[in-house]
């Protein structure tokens, strides 16, 4: 059943009504989906990026105009010959154990995160070496001059550069840290961590926010305004917007469309767009394995594919909250319509069965996980399923908690060892801004993002992306970028979204993108 045609029954539901009042520096929130894991390097879930946002500080922020800021630096200076860049930190800068942020902190983290990050991985190829050039120095010293290096520090999307303690910094990047240990405006609670119920955050009193700038996006001064944060893990919508309505949560990250039409009912909510532009949202397969390792039979789904269906499980069928999607996030820059036809035009399932049927599927078995507890992958996965059911495929649905599908897709085994055939997911709009954010395009194989598709024009159009200087270039390498991508198909795009938030309107000071802490206050 699609969640739009729960939406009568959902809004005749009746929610329970509390009064409790909240300790005016206690913050508690409820988020997307259960905090797993806690290594914003290993993963990339959003949940996990939040979390960071708030135990970590970066070098550079980014701000809405998509323009590095400084972060936990003081300044930079750049060589004549542009290949020397030498970054000083911020005095009095401290980690959560009381211990000083030094250069060879930074040298640690950057190394583990450009393992990990597609930006950091390109930075690798144009880097000679990265040194401490004296406690308070990170010196980077380049092969060639590389003019987006503050952009790429900068850039929020997942995995972001996070400064840790050199001792966790040197953990392998493919194996989860052990401790949690920051600099940022919050400090984690270890203590009362129980995943799937609670995570709670501490104001760090040590944390000198920067000078620089003004609040947006991850850029600017970082206030924490709230002595505590808790996260309440609350899978149940119906109990965590009647937790939000009655007063015991402040903050509901991603409620879902039927409960949003309830809760901009009451005076004390306030329903908005947690970011003023659409997530992108996508289909990806698993490239390593049978069916989908062949071209023919992920084309063959092209016809199937309803962005209006995926989009509307999310927010509902009001046409003004989601639009078409290709490569990149409508409304930036780099959005445009190249090679799009096989999405235009009227559906069929009829056709998409035959296709199949010419690249050769003969009852293969296809596994399609997603979870439960989670708004946009849940309601895109049952959609995914009811097409596949449709094809008449011989369909393995997996459906388990989000912290399960994160740790399963990272699986590379075949089927019959536990691996994975499909999966859905939804991005910030930052994160498909452009070719070098974009880490699902990257075709570049077992060093890929979940899924590892091999192709290697994607890889030659992203290093000609790099390289031009010019914006007429670049516009038109995003046009080959979005005609590889709709023939190659690493993923599908499905449409983009807006994501809305959930809030008492006693808090102010929210700071839109996604689920940032500082700044907000309670009037």
């Amino acid at each position: 059943m699609r969640r739009r045609d729960l939406f009568a029954a959902g809004a005749a539901a009746a929610l329970p009504r509390f009064a409790v009042a909240q300790p005016a520096r206690v913050l508690k929130f409820v988020p997307q989906a259960n905090l797993t894991s806690l290594d914003p390097i290993w993963t990339t879930a959003n949940v996990t990026r939040n979390h960071a946002y708030m135990v970590y500080d970066t070098l550079y922020g980014m701000d809405a105009s998509f323009k590095p800021q400084p972060q936990m630096a003081a300044g930079h200076t750049v060589s004549d010959d542009h290949l020397t860049w030498t970054i000083t930190l911020r005095p009095g800068l401290r980690f959560h154990d009381g211990e000083p942020v030094l250069a060879r902190d930074v040298v640690a983290s950057l190394e583990r995160w450009m393992r990990r990050n597609p930006l950091g991985q390109k930075l690798m190829t144009v880097l000679d070496r990265l040194e401490a050039a004296s406690d308070t120095q990170v010196r980077f010293h380049l092969k060639r001059s590389f003019p987006l290096l503050l952009a790429v520090l900068a850039n929020p999307s997942n995995p972001s550069s996070f400064i840790m303690p050199e001792r966790i910094a040197r953990t392998d990047p493919f194996q989860q840290i052990r401790e949690t240990v920051g600099s940022g405006p919050f400090r984690f609670k270890p203590d009362e961590y129980n995943s799937g119920s609670l995570a709670v955050y501490e104001r760090f009193a040590g944390y000198v926010p920067t000078t620089h700038g003004t609040p947006s996006l991850t850029a600017g001064p970082k206030h924490a305004n709230f002595d505590r944060v808790e996260w309440h893990i609350i899978p149940d919508a119906a109990t965590a917007s009647a937790a939000l309505q009655s007063g015991e949560i402040d903050w509901y990250e991603q409620p879902p469309p039927e409960l949003q039409v309830l809760l901009r009912r009451g005076r004390t909510i306030m329903v908005e767009p947690i970011d003023s532009l659409n997530n992108p949202a996508i289909l990806r397969f698993n490239h390593l394995h049978p069916p989908f390792n062949d071209k023919k039979m992920r084309q063959a789904l092209l016809p199937a594919i309803n962005q209006e269906d995926y989009m509307t499980s999310i927010v509902g069928p009001d046409p003004a909250l989601f639009t078409q999607l290709g490569l990149f996030t409508p409304g930036t820059p780099f959005a445009n319509d190249a090679g799009m036809a096989p999405l235009n035009g009227p559906r069929s399932i009829a056709r998409a069965k035959q296709l199949m049927q010419e690249a050769g599927y003969t009852n293969q078995l296809i596994r399609l996980i997603g979870p439960t507890d989670i708004l946009a992958p849940a309601a895109m996965t049952q959609v995914c399923g009811g097409m596949f059911r449709e094809l008449g495929v011989n369909l393995d649905f997996v459906l388990t908690d989000w912290g399960s599908v994160i740790q399963r897709r990272a699986s590379k085994e075949p089927l019959d060892k536990g691996g994975w055939s499909v999966l859905l997911t939804a991005f910030a709009s930052f994160e498909f801004a452009d070719p070098a954010t974009n880490f699902p395009l990257r075709g570049n194989g077992p060093g890929a993002w979940f899924g590892w598709p091999t192709v290697p024009r994607l890889e030659e159009l992203r290093d000609a992306w790099f390289d031009a200087a010019d914006p007429a270039r670049q516009q038109a390498l995003a046009r080959d970028f979005q005609t590889v991508l709709m023939d190659e198909l690493p993923y599908i795009p499905v449409g983009s979204y807006k994501s809305m938030t959930a809030f008492r309107r006693n808090l102010t000071g929210r700071v839109p993108g996604f689920a940032l802490f500082w700044n907000m206050k309670r009037a």
